[in-house]
Protein backbone atom coordinates (compact mmCIF):
# COMPACT_ATOMS: atom_id res chain seq x y z
CA UNK A 1 0.00 0.00 0.00
CA UNK A 2 1.20 3.29 -1.21
CA UNK A 3 1.44 6.48 1.12
CA UNK A 4 -0.80 8.26 -0.19
CA UNK A 5 -3.85 5.37 -1.06
CA UNK A 6 -5.73 6.15 1.69
CA UNK A 7 -5.89 10.15 0.78
CA UNK A 8 -8.91 11.80 -0.74
CA UNK A 9 -7.68 13.42 -3.89
CA UNK A 10 -9.13 17.05 -4.34
CA UNK A 11 -8.82 17.41 -0.07
CA UNK A 12 -5.52 15.50 0.56
CA UNK A 13 -4.01 15.71 -2.74
CA UNK A 14 -4.23 17.01 -6.35
CA UNK A 15 -4.66 13.60 -8.21
CA UNK A 16 -3.74 9.87 -8.04
CA UNK A 17 -2.08 7.57 -10.65
CA UNK A 18 -4.28 6.67 -13.40
CA UNK A 19 -6.12 9.55 -13.62
CA UNK A 20 -5.55 11.88 -16.85
CA UNK A 21 -4.75 15.53 -16.74
CA UNK A 22 -8.18 16.64 -17.52
CA UNK A 23 -8.70 15.17 -14.09
CA UNK A 24 -5.97 16.71 -12.30
CA UNK A 25 -6.97 18.90 -9.27
CA UNK A 26 -5.47 22.39 -9.67
CA UNK A 27 -3.42 24.62 -9.40
CA UNK A 28 -0.90 22.04 -9.01
CA UNK A 29 2.98 21.25 -9.68
CA UNK A 30 2.87 19.13 -12.68
CA UNK A 31 6.47 17.41 -13.89
CA UNK A 32 6.40 15.93 -17.69
CA UNK A 33 8.44 13.17 -16.86
CA UNK A 34 9.57 12.34 -20.17
CA UNK A 35 10.88 16.08 -20.41
CA UNK A 36 12.06 15.15 -16.88
CA UNK A 37 14.01 12.05 -17.32
CA UNK A 38 16.05 13.51 -20.37
CA UNK A 39 17.13 16.58 -18.82
CA UNK A 40 18.39 14.00 -16.40
CA UNK A 41 20.55 12.18 -18.55
CA UNK A 42 21.49 14.72 -20.54
CA UNK A 43 23.13 16.73 -17.51
CA UNK A 44 24.21 13.20 -16.36
CA UNK A 45 26.48 12.39 -19.69
CA UNK A 46 27.90 16.10 -20.11
CA UNK A 47 29.39 15.62 -16.38
CA UNK A 48 30.82 12.04 -17.31
CA UNK A 49 32.32 12.87 -20.67
CA UNK A 50 33.65 16.10 -19.24
CA UNK A 51 35.26 14.12 -16.15
CA UNK A 52 32.76 16.54 -13.59
CA UNK A 53 31.35 15.57 -10.77
CA UNK A 54 27.89 16.42 -10.61
CA UNK A 55 25.90 17.50 -7.49
CA UNK A 56 22.27 18.22 -7.83
CA UNK A 57 20.77 21.28 -5.59
CA UNK A 58 18.03 20.00 -3.27
CA UNK A 59 16.55 23.78 -2.60
CA UNK A 60 15.25 23.59 -5.59
CA UNK A 61 13.00 20.71 -6.01
CA UNK A 62 12.98 19.92 -2.29
CA UNK A 63 12.34 15.93 -3.44
CA UNK A 64 13.89 12.77 -1.73
CA UNK A 65 12.24 11.47 -5.25
CA UNK A 66 13.44 13.57 -7.08
CA UNK A 67 17.32 13.89 -5.88
CA UNK A 68 17.05 9.73 -5.77
CA UNK A 69 15.89 10.36 -9.41
CA UNK A 70 18.61 12.37 -9.94
CA UNK A 71 21.56 9.95 -8.68
CA UNK A 72 19.86 6.78 -10.48
CA UNK A 73 19.43 8.30 -14.02
CA UNK A 74 21.98 11.05 -13.94
CA UNK A 75 24.67 9.63 -11.76
CA UNK A 76 24.79 12.55 -9.96
CA UNK A 77 27.32 12.15 -6.71
CA UNK A 78 24.85 13.97 -4.15
CA UNK A 79 23.01 16.77 -3.09
CA UNK A 80 23.73 20.45 -2.24
CA UNK A 81 21.24 22.01 0.43
CA UNK A 82 21.43 25.68 2.20
CA UNK A 83 19.20 24.90 5.38
CA UNK A 84 20.39 22.40 8.29
CA UNK A 85 16.42 21.19 8.32
CA UNK A 86 16.38 20.61 4.20
CA UNK A 87 19.56 18.95 4.63
CA UNK A 88 17.84 16.28 7.54
CA UNK A 89 15.11 15.70 5.08
CA UNK A 90 17.67 14.37 2.83
CA UNK A 91 19.62 12.32 5.12
CA UNK A 92 16.25 11.02 6.43
CA UNK A 93 15.58 9.88 2.67
CA UNK A 94 18.72 7.75 2.24
CA UNK A 95 20.83 10.34 0.10
CA UNK A 96 24.08 9.57 1.76
CA UNK A 97 25.99 12.54 0.67
CA UNK A 98 24.97 16.42 1.45
CA UNK A 99 26.93 19.71 0.79
CA UNK A 100 25.43 22.16 3.25
CA UNK A 101 26.73 24.97 0.50
CA UNK A 102 25.77 27.54 3.14
CA UNK A 103 27.42 29.27 6.11
CA UNK A 104 25.98 27.78 9.54
CA UNK A 105 26.60 29.75 12.24
CA UNK A 106 23.49 29.64 15.18
CA UNK A 107 24.31 27.21 17.99
CA UNK A 108 21.08 25.04 17.82
CA UNK A 109 21.51 24.96 13.94
CA UNK A 110 25.68 23.63 14.26
CA UNK A 111 24.43 21.28 17.05
CA UNK A 112 21.84 19.51 14.36
CA UNK A 113 24.58 19.44 11.61
CA UNK A 114 26.83 17.73 13.71
CA UNK A 115 24.37 14.65 13.95
CA UNK A 116 23.39 14.69 10.66
CA UNK A 117 26.52 11.82 9.75
CA UNK A 118 24.38 9.51 12.86
CA UNK A 119 21.57 9.23 9.90
CA UNK A 120 24.30 8.03 7.89
CA UNK A 121 25.15 11.06 5.44
CA UNK A 122 28.96 12.08 4.51
CA UNK A 123 27.86 15.79 5.28
CA UNK A 124 30.09 18.79 4.14
CA UNK A 125 29.52 22.69 4.80
CA UNK A 126 30.91 25.95 3.96
CA UNK A 127 33.12 28.18 5.75
CA UNK A 128 34.17 31.86 5.28
CA UNK A 129 34.85 32.31 8.91
CA UNK A 130 37.82 31.05 11.33
CA UNK A 131 35.25 31.57 14.32
CA UNK A 132 33.06 29.10 12.21
CA UNK A 133 35.66 26.19 12.45
CA UNK A 134 35.64 25.97 16.33
CA UNK A 135 32.33 26.09 16.65
CA UNK A 136 31.65 23.34 14.00
CA UNK A 137 35.17 20.97 15.56
CA UNK A 138 33.14 21.35 19.04
CA UNK A 139 29.56 20.40 17.59
CA UNK A 140 31.71 17.21 15.58
CA UNK A 141 33.29 16.16 18.77
CA UNK A 142 30.68 16.42 21.17
CA UNK A 143 28.21 14.11 19.07
CA UNK A 144 31.46 11.67 17.82
CA UNK A 145 31.29 12.80 14.11
CA UNK A 146 33.21 14.25 11.31
CA UNK A 147 32.46 16.90 9.22
CA UNK A 148 33.97 18.12 6.08
CA UNK A 149 34.62 21.92 5.64
CA UNK A 150 35.19 23.69 2.45
CA UNK A 151 36.16 27.22 2.20
CA UNK A 152 33.70 29.08 0.18
CA UNK A 153 35.20 31.85 -2.09
CA UNK A 154 33.67 35.70 -2.72
CA UNK A 155 33.52 35.49 -6.78
CA UNK A 156 31.47 38.90 -7.08
CA UNK A 157 27.99 38.12 -6.31
CA UNK A 158 28.75 40.05 -3.14
CA UNK A 159 27.15 37.40 -0.88
CA UNK A 160 29.47 34.92 1.54
CA UNK A 161 32.93 34.30 1.18
CA UNK A 162 36.42 35.34 2.28
CA UNK A 163 37.83 38.05 -0.07
CA UNK A 164 41.92 36.34 0.18
CA UNK A 165 43.77 33.90 -0.49
CA UNK A 166 45.42 34.48 2.95
CA UNK A 167 42.48 33.97 4.54
CA UNK A 168 41.60 31.39 3.03
CA UNK A 169 44.89 29.20 3.76
CA UNK A 170 44.60 30.47 7.48
CA UNK A 171 40.88 28.81 7.98
CA UNK A 172 42.17 25.56 5.88
CA UNK A 173 45.03 25.41 8.73
CA UNK A 174 42.41 25.84 11.14
CA UNK A 175 40.25 23.13 10.09
CA UNK A 176 43.16 20.53 9.61
CA UNK A 177 44.17 20.65 13.23
CA UNK A 178 40.73 20.91 14.84
CA UNK A 179 39.34 17.47 15.69
CA UNK A 180 36.09 16.35 13.59
CA UNK A 181 36.50 17.96 10.91
CA UNK A 182 38.13 17.49 7.54
CA UNK A 183 39.41 20.29 5.21
CA UNK A 184 37.43 19.62 1.80
CA UNK A 185 38.71 22.06 -0.80
CA UNK A 186 36.57 25.00 -1.84
CA UNK A 187 33.31 25.90 -3.10
CA UNK A 188 33.26 28.72 -5.69
CA UNK A 189 29.90 29.56 -6.71
CA UNK A 190 28.69 33.13 -8.92
CA UNK A 191 25.30 32.79 -8.24
CA UNK A 192 24.70 36.43 -9.84
CA UNK A 193 26.01 35.40 -13.24
CA UNK A 194 23.55 32.34 -13.43
CA UNK A 195 20.39 34.45 -15.25
CA UNK A 196 22.83 37.12 -17.16
CA UNK A 197 21.32 36.72 -20.74
CA UNK A 198 24.81 36.49 -22.85
CA UNK A 199 27.28 34.28 -22.84
CA UNK A 200 29.76 37.23 -23.11
CA UNK A 201 28.11 38.25 -19.55
CA UNK A 202 28.24 35.48 -18.17
CA UNK A 203 32.00 34.55 -18.87
CA UNK A 204 33.38 37.37 -17.54
CA UNK A 205 32.02 37.05 -13.94
CA UNK A 206 33.12 32.93 -14.14
CA UNK A 207 36.71 34.21 -15.66
CA UNK A 208 36.77 36.34 -12.22
CA UNK A 209 35.05 33.42 -10.18
CA UNK A 210 37.81 30.69 -11.50
CA UNK A 211 40.58 33.29 -11.24
CA UNK A 212 39.88 33.66 -7.33
CA UNK A 213 39.24 30.15 -7.46
CA UNK A 214 43.01 29.29 -9.07
CA UNK A 215 44.19 31.93 -6.90
CA UNK A 216 43.41 30.71 -3.69
CA UNK A 217 44.45 26.69 -4.92
CA UNK A 218 48.17 28.24 -5.78
CA UNK A 219 48.14 29.30 -2.27
CA UNK A 220 46.85 26.27 -0.73
CA UNK A 221 49.50 24.63 -2.76
CA UNK A 222 52.26 26.72 -1.57
CA UNK A 223 51.30 26.26 1.98
CA UNK A 224 51.37 22.16 1.50
CA UNK A 225 47.96 22.07 1.65
CA UNK A 226 45.91 19.80 -0.74
CA UNK A 227 42.57 21.16 -2.07
CA UNK A 228 40.78 17.92 -3.25
CA UNK A 229 37.50 19.79 -4.42
CA UNK A 230 36.76 22.79 -6.03
CA UNK A 231 32.85 23.24 -6.39
CA UNK A 232 30.61 25.51 -8.14
CA UNK A 233 28.61 26.04 -11.24
CA UNK A 234 24.61 26.27 -12.06
CA UNK A 235 22.64 26.03 -14.98
CA UNK A 236 23.05 29.29 -16.44
CA UNK A 237 27.29 28.98 -16.66
CA UNK A 238 28.34 25.03 -16.26
CA UNK A 239 29.83 25.21 -19.72
CA UNK A 240 32.55 27.53 -18.15
CA UNK A 241 33.06 26.80 -15.12
CA UNK A 242 34.04 23.29 -17.13
CA UNK A 243 35.82 25.63 -19.55
CA UNK A 244 38.50 26.87 -17.06
CA UNK A 245 39.74 23.65 -15.80
CA UNK A 246 39.43 24.68 -12.38
CA UNK A 247 36.40 23.00 -11.04
CA UNK A 248 35.70 19.65 -10.15
CA UNK A 249 32.24 19.60 -9.24
CA UNK A 250 28.95 20.87 -10.88
CA UNK A 251 26.10 22.27 -8.33
CA UNK A 252 23.30 22.41 -11.72
CA UNK A 253 20.29 22.49 -10.29
CA UNK A 254 17.09 24.50 -12.47
CA UNK A 255 18.34 22.42 -16.17
CA UNK A 256 15.92 19.69 -14.60
CA UNK A 257 13.14 21.58 -14.42
CA UNK A 258 13.82 24.91 -16.43
CA UNK A 259 11.87 27.40 -15.69
CA UNK A 260 10.57 30.81 -17.45
CA UNK A 261 13.77 33.42 -16.15
CA UNK A 262 16.21 30.73 -17.35
CA UNK A 263 14.69 30.16 -20.37
CA UNK A 264 15.14 33.35 -21.22
CA UNK A 265 19.34 32.94 -20.86
CA UNK A 266 21.00 32.77 -24.21
CA UNK A 267 23.67 29.86 -25.10
CA UNK A 268 26.88 30.21 -27.15
CA UNK A 269 25.20 30.23 -30.28
CA UNK A 270 22.23 33.16 -29.59
CA UNK A 271 20.05 30.58 -28.55
CA UNK A 272 17.29 30.16 -25.59
CA UNK A 273 18.40 27.42 -22.82
CA UNK A 274 14.75 26.38 -23.15
CA UNK A 275 14.70 25.67 -27.28
CA UNK A 276 16.97 22.93 -27.22
CA UNK A 277 19.69 22.84 -24.17
CA UNK A 278 16.64 21.76 -21.95
CA UNK A 279 13.37 21.28 -21.82
CA UNK A 280 10.39 22.64 -20.08
CA UNK A 281 9.69 19.66 -17.42
CA UNK A 282 7.96 21.54 -14.58
CA UNK A 283 4.38 23.05 -14.62
CA UNK A 284 1.80 24.71 -12.51
CA UNK A 285 -0.86 23.26 -13.79
CA UNK A 286 -4.48 25.05 -13.54
CA UNK A 287 -7.67 25.63 -15.14
CA UNK A 288 -10.21 27.85 -16.30
CA UNK A 289 -12.30 29.43 -13.80
CA UNK A 290 -14.47 32.43 -15.54
CA UNK A 291 -14.83 33.72 -19.19
CA UNK A 292 -16.79 36.63 -18.72
CA UNK A 293 -15.26 39.53 -20.26
CA UNK A 294 -14.44 38.54 -24.24
CA UNK A 295 -10.77 38.20 -25.02
CA UNK A 296 -10.18 37.55 -21.02
CA UNK A 297 -9.89 33.80 -18.83
CA UNK A 298 -9.82 34.03 -15.06
CA UNK A 299 -7.29 30.86 -14.11
CA UNK A 300 -7.25 29.52 -10.74
CA UNK A 301 -3.23 30.24 -10.37
CA UNK A 302 -2.50 33.10 -8.88
CA UNK A 303 0.28 34.49 -6.18
CA UNK A 304 -0.26 31.25 -4.45
CA UNK A 305 0.58 29.11 -6.72
CA UNK A 306 3.53 30.54 -8.52
CA UNK A 307 6.54 32.70 -7.41
CA UNK A 308 6.37 36.05 -9.83
CA UNK A 309 10.33 37.52 -8.06
CA UNK A 310 11.53 36.28 -11.84
CA UNK A 311 8.32 37.83 -13.82
CA UNK A 312 5.05 36.40 -14.67
CA UNK A 313 4.29 32.61 -15.87
CA UNK A 314 4.17 31.47 -19.66
CA UNK A 315 1.50 29.94 -20.94
CA UNK A 316 3.15 26.86 -22.29
CA UNK A 317 2.55 25.44 -25.87
CA UNK A 318 -0.19 28.34 -26.52
CA UNK A 319 1.38 31.57 -28.23
CA UNK A 320 -1.58 32.47 -29.04
CA UNK A 321 -2.64 33.27 -24.79
CA UNK A 322 -0.55 35.39 -22.47
CA UNK A 323 -0.64 35.13 -18.75
CA UNK A 324 -0.87 39.15 -17.91
CA UNK A 325 -1.77 39.75 -14.17
CA UNK A 326 -2.19 37.77 -11.38
CA UNK A 327 -3.67 37.99 -7.62
CA UNK A 328 -3.71 35.97 -4.14
CA UNK A 329 -5.98 33.14 -6.09
CA UNK A 330 -6.57 34.66 -9.59
CA UNK A 331 -4.69 34.15 -12.81
CA UNK A 332 -5.71 36.58 -16.35
CA UNK A 333 -5.03 35.00 -19.07
CA UNK A 334 -5.75 37.18 -22.35
CA UNK A 335 -7.28 34.95 -24.89
CA UNK A 336 -7.82 36.72 -27.95
CA UNK A 337 -10.06 34.18 -29.60
CA UNK A 338 -11.88 33.45 -26.51
CA UNK A 339 -10.58 29.99 -27.46
CA UNK A 340 -10.33 28.69 -23.72
CA UNK A 341 -13.28 26.90 -22.25
CA UNK A 342 -14.26 26.46 -18.49
CA UNK A 343 -12.51 24.18 -16.72
CA UNK A 344 -9.73 24.04 -19.42
CA UNK A 345 -6.53 23.54 -18.29
CA UNK A 346 -3.35 25.19 -19.19
CA UNK A 347 0.16 24.83 -18.04
CA UNK A 348 2.02 27.33 -16.82
CA UNK A 349 5.98 27.42 -16.74
CA UNK A 350 6.89 29.94 -13.67
CA UNK A 351 9.08 32.19 -13.53
CA UNK A 352 11.28 30.67 -10.85
CA UNK A 353 11.18 27.02 -9.98
CA UNK A 354 12.57 27.35 -6.43
CA UNK A 355 10.48 29.29 -4.60
CA UNK A 356 6.80 28.23 -6.49
CA UNK A 357 8.36 24.45 -5.72
CA UNK A 358 8.00 25.64 -2.06
CA UNK A 359 4.64 26.85 -2.41
CA UNK A 360 3.20 23.45 -2.57
CA UNK A 361 2.72 19.75 -1.04
CA UNK A 362 3.00 17.76 -4.00
CA UNK A 363 4.52 17.26 -7.56
CA UNK A 364 1.83 15.36 -9.93
CA UNK A 365 4.20 12.83 -12.35
CA UNK A 366 2.38 13.06 -15.98
CA UNK A 367 3.78 10.70 -18.93
CA UNK A 368 2.12 11.01 -22.08
CA UNK A 369 -1.08 12.76 -20.72
CA UNK A 370 -1.91 10.24 -17.50
CA UNK A 371 -0.41 10.49 -13.71
CA UNK A 372 2.37 8.06 -13.44
CA UNK A 373 3.58 9.00 -10.04
CA UNK A 374 2.81 11.37 -6.54
CA UNK A 375 5.31 13.04 -4.66
CA UNK A 376 5.90 14.73 -1.67
CA UNK A 377 8.07 18.33 -1.52
CA UNK A 378 9.57 16.52 0.90
CA UNK A 379 11.67 19.75 2.31
CA UNK A 380 8.75 22.10 1.92
CA UNK A 381 8.97 24.53 4.24
CA UNK A 382 12.02 23.77 5.67
CA UNK A 383 13.71 27.30 5.68
CA UNK A 384 15.63 26.82 9.19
Amino acid sequence: MRAFDHYEVGFDIPAKPGMTEAEIQTPCLLLDLDALERNIRKMGAYAKTHGMRHRVHGKMHRSVDIAKLQIALGGAYGVCCQKVSEAEVFARGGIADILLSNQVRDPLKIDRLARLPLLGAALSVCVDDLANVAELSEAAVRHGTELDVLVEIECGARRCGVTTPEVAVEIARAVRAAPGLRFGGIQAYQGSAQHLQTEAERREKIDFAAGRARDTIAALTAAGIDCPLVTGGGTGTYPLETQSGVYTELQCGSYAFMDADYGRVLDGDGARLDAGAWENAFFVLTSVMSHVDPGQAIVDAGLKAHATDSGLPLVWGRPDLAYVACSDEHGTVIDPENSLAINARLRLVPGHCDPTANLHDWYVGVRQGVVEALWPVSARGRGF
